[in-house]
């Protein structure tokens, strides 16, 4: 039997959405997502078939023939009309409503046998991207979430600290909860795991670990600072861009987090629906930026907001910004919240300061776009910028029916944001985790979990 050393061991309630990559870790070995989700596209996952009328707004999904639960329970497409229907008013680990109600408010959601369809009011062809999030459980008989469609089958699970999985084919695996990423070294150096992830919180950072196999992926995640658009220095767009010049992307990461991260170029990931490998970097030019910063009539005067962890290291980045903003010309001053969760809450009732160091995890173009720029939507994250333009183009990326079409709109939206930042971006962490030599079959997905062939 192989031992995995995860930073958690859980099951959540079916309306539990999280974007814990050890929780996800395990998700994705015992359920099934309704779609998967693999570099900006959809591919097969519960459901194996799928269409969208011309217009965008009936999607019809069927299920992989002869699904069952772990238990010999035919899976029904009203088990994922219901789980929709409970989902919507789901909240995230910090008690945030997500919003997958206002994305389907309206929809007509119905199921026959193993056909279940969405009718929205407006054409929806990202649909997909939120279905891809979906993981369809059936509780067992002790309460918990661990009866799934998945290939791997809970034999034992006691939360918190175990859960033993088999395969179909007969291989086992046991994953255990340490939650210092210390102590997950040490017992992969000694014998007593197997695997360790999220070795990329160790301190120092390493990239390597002798005798050994490593892994490096980066991932989906973008580490940013949310700039307020309301009020205060950066509701003056070209103090959004001198910040962004300000900053030695290349330098961060390597000083800061060990060399473990991607420089932004936009707001999203390289593995986003619509991001395209010409995008140009955002350029390091401090001359340029002193210039905006000494041209604008805007304040100068800064509050930059960081929590201590989520991202990591964000003290260090927070002083890493500091130092370079305040050599084109602002003056820093940083906020320390010890409280994440409530430091996540006051993000999101716009307690923002000027600057406030966070990130950014849906995978899905659309989701980023909606929860965060759009004026139009004014979600719970977007944090004032008004951007005509940004929202047009937008507009037109989210009901353009045609995948390839619509991948060049989003191409277009992602393209005037790197050069007209609503943020301050920053990196795309680089997750990291080893195993004993001779095992084959591990890898990281860019999502931040652990998958298993």
């Amino acid at each position: 039997m192989i031992t995995i050393a995860l930073e958690k061991i859980d099951f959540l309630p079916p309306d539990r959405v999280t974007d814990d990559a050890s929780i996800l870790t395990l998700k994705n070995l015992v359920l099934e997502p309704m779609l998967r989700w693999e570099n900006g596209a959809a591919r097969p996952g519960l459901f194996d078939r799928w269409s969208l009328s011309d217009d965008g707004r009936r999607w019809t999904l069927t299920l992989r023939d002869g699904a069952t639960y772990h238990d010999g329970t035919p899976v029904t497409a009203e088990d994922a009309r219901r789980f929709v229907a409970a989902i919507c008013d789901a909240r995230d680990m910090f008690g945030m409503p997500w919003s997958y109600a206002r994305y389907l408010e309206g929809a007509e959601i119905a199921a026959e046998g193993a056909v279940l369809s969405i009718a929205t009011p407006d054409a929806f062809p990202d649909l997909p991207d939120i279905l891809s999030e979906f993981y369809l459980p059936k509780i067992a008989p002790d309460g918990t979430a661990t009866i799934g469609t998945g290939p791997w089958q809970v034999v034992a699970f006691e939360r918190g600290a175990s859960v033993t999985v088999r395969h179909s084919d007969g291989r086992e695996l046991l994953l255990v909860a340490m939650p210092d990423t210390e102590a997950r070294l040490q017992a992969l150096k000694s014998g007593d795991i197997d695997i360790a992830t999220h070795l990329e919180r160790l301190e120092p950072p390493r990239r390597s670990l002798d005798g050994h196999v490593w892994h490096e992926q980066p991932t989906t995640l973008a580490v940013i600072a949310y700039m307020n658009g309301r009020e205060g220095a950066f509701a003056d767009p070209a103090l959004r861009l001198a910040a962004n010049l300000a900053i030695d992307r290349e330098k961060l990461v390597s000083e800061v987090m060990g060399g473990l991260g991607v420089p932004a170029k936009t707001i999203v990931s390289p593995f986003h629906n619509g991001m395209d490998d010409q995008m140009p970097d955002i350029p390091f030019d401090p001359e340029r930026a002193a210039a905006l910063v000494a041209a604008s009539d805007a304040p100068k005067t800064l509050t930059l907001r960081t929590p201590l962890y989520m991202p990591e290291r964000a003290p260090e980045i927070a002083g890493f910004i500091a130092k370079s903003l305040e050599a084109v010309g602002f003056a820093v001053t940083i906020d320390t919240a010890r409280d994440r969760p409530g430091y996540a809450r006051e993000l999101g009732a716009k307690r923002t300061g000027d600057l406030a160091i966070f990130d950014s995890s849906p995978h899905s173009t659309f989701r980023v776009l909606d929860d965060k720029i759009s004026s139009r939507s004014r979600a719970v994250w977007w944090q004032g910028v008004e951007d005509h333009e940004a929202d047009q183009l937008f507009e037109t990326a989210r009901r353009t029916v045609g995948t390839g079409s619509r991948t060049e709109a989003y191409a277009r939206v992602l393209a005037h944001l790197g050069a007209h930042p609503h943020w301050l971006y920053l990196f795309h962490p680089i997750d990291c985790m080893a195993h004993a030599a001779g095992l084959d079959g591990f890898s990281l997905d860019p999502k931040g979990y652990l998958s298993v062939a």
